[in-house]
C-alpha cells in the first residue's frame, strides 16, 4: 500500500492529503506557467519563454485551476485576462519564484560576488532622494558592479533601452513585463503650522473649497474618500497657483502659500519635524504599489536581484517612511 495512505488514528484513510498529492516538480511548472502567461499575455509567449508548446502551457494552467478551484486567468482565442482572484494570485507567484531563484543563486554560487552592468530606471524626483542612496549603498557592497541611474518621469522602454530594472509608482500597465512589488505608497494633503493658523484646519474634503490649494493638475483633481473609509473620487481644488513640478508645489506649501496634496516620500521629513501638518486623513485613499519592473523572470542576473532585494528590504519597511518617533 502507498504510505500515504495509510490508516489514520481514527482507521480511516487521509483522503485529504491523497486528494491534495503534488509533484513538487509539476507544483512549480504549473506557477510558472501561469506567471509567465499572466505577464506574457499569452499562451504562446509563455510556451516560447518555456521551449514547449501551447498546449502544454494549457495543461498546466487547467491543472493549477482544478487544484485551487478557482478561475485565476480568462481564456479567449485574442487574449488573456486576469480574474480578481488571479491578480491577487499572481503577486504572490511572483514574489515566491524571486524568492527560490535567489535562494538557489546563493547556494549555486557560494562565494561568486555579484559583476557587471548594471542600468537602473526610476522617477526623477523619488528616485533622486530615495534611489540614489541605495544604488550608492549597493555599489559599496558590491564593488565589482557599476550602476547607470537614469532619472526621468517618462515610462521607459526596458527592453529596447537596455534597463534592467525600473521602479515605478502605481499601477503597472504592461503585463508583457516582470514585476515586484517593493512596498506601498501613499499621498496627503499638507499645510504649513503658518497657514492652519491664518486660514483654519480643513475637517473633511468639502471643506477644500474655501482653501487655497496648490495644484500639479486641476483637471485630475486629488485622490479622496467622499467620507471616511467611503468611496474615493477625484476632488476638484482650486487655488491661485498651479505648477507642473511637484518640487515647487512641496516648497510653496512649506512657505504658507496653502494646501497641497503630495506623497509621503517627498513630504515625509517635513511630517516629522513639524514643518507640515497632515491633514485629511481619514479620507486619505489607500496607498499605491511602489514596484520594480524588468524584462523577465528567468536567468535574472545576481547583480539585479540583489538590487531588487536591497529595494524590497528598505522600500518595505514601514519604519522606513515613517522614520524615528
Amino acid at each position: 500500500m502507498d504510505p500515504l495512505a495509510k490508516e489514520n488514528s481514527e482507521g480511516h484513510q487521509s483522503i485529504f492529503y491523497l486528494q491534495y498529492r503534488i509533484d513538487p516538480v509539476d507544483h512549480l511548472r504549473q506557477l510558472q506557467a501561469f506567471v509567465n502567461s499572466a505577464t506574457r499575455g499569452s499562451l504562446s509567449a509563455a510556451a516560447q519563454l518555456e521551449g514547449v508548446t501551447p498546449a502544454v502551457i494549457g495543461r498546466r494552467l487547467d491543472a493549477l485551476e482544478a487544484r485551487l478551484g478557482v478561475r485565476l486567468l480568462l481564456r479567449t482565442t485574442r487574449r488573456l485576462s486576469l480574474t480578481f482572484e488571479g491578480q491577487a494570485f499572481l503577486e504572490d507567484c511572483q514574489r515566491l519564484l524571486t524568492d527560490l531563484a535567489n535562494a538557489e543563486a546563493a547556494v549555486s554560487l557560494g562565494g561568486i560576488r555579484a559583476s557587471g552592468h548594471l542600468k537602473v530606471s526610476a522617477p526623477a524626483g523619488f528616485g533622486r532622494r530615495h534611489v540614489a542612496p541605495l544604488v550608492a549603498a549597493f555599489m559599496d557592497a558590491n564593488p565589482g558592479v557599476t550602476v547607470c541611474l537614469d532619472l526621468t518621469d517618462r515610462v521607459v522602454d526596458l527592453v529596447n533601452e537596455g534597463v534592467d530594472c525600473a521602479v515605478r509608482i502605481g499601477e503597472m500597465a504592461d503585463s508583457s513585463l516582470a514585476s515586484s512589488k517593493l512596498g506601498e505608497m501613499r499621498r496627503v494633503v499638507v499645510a504649513s503650522p503658518a497657514y492652519l493658523a491664518a486660514r483654519g484646519v480643513p475637517e473633511s474634503p468639502g471643506d477644500l473649497a474655501a482653501h487655497n490649494c496648490l495644484s500639479l493638475d486641476r483637471q485630475r483633481g486629488w485622490m479622496l474618500r467622499d467620507t471616511p473609509g467611503g468611496v474615493v473620487s477625484s476632488r476638484k481644488v482650486s487655488g491661485n497657483f498651479e505648477c507642473n513640478d511637484g518640487a515647487v508645489l512641496h516648497e510653496w506649501a512649506l512657505a504658507g502659500k496653502g494646501l497641497a496634496w503630495r506623497s509621503i516620500w517627498e513630504v515625509g521629513d517635513d511630517l516629522r519635524g513639524g514643518r507640515l501638518v497632515s491633514l485629511l486623513d481619514d479620507y486619505a485613499a489607500p496607498p499605491v504599489g511602489i514596484h520594480a519592473v524588468f524584462p523577465e523572470r528567468r536567468h535574472l542576473p545576481l547583480r539585479v536581484r540583489l538590487f531588487i532585494d536591497q529595494l524590497r528590504q528598505t522600500f518595505g519597511d514601514p519604519r522606513y517612511w515613517s522614520g524615528p518617533g
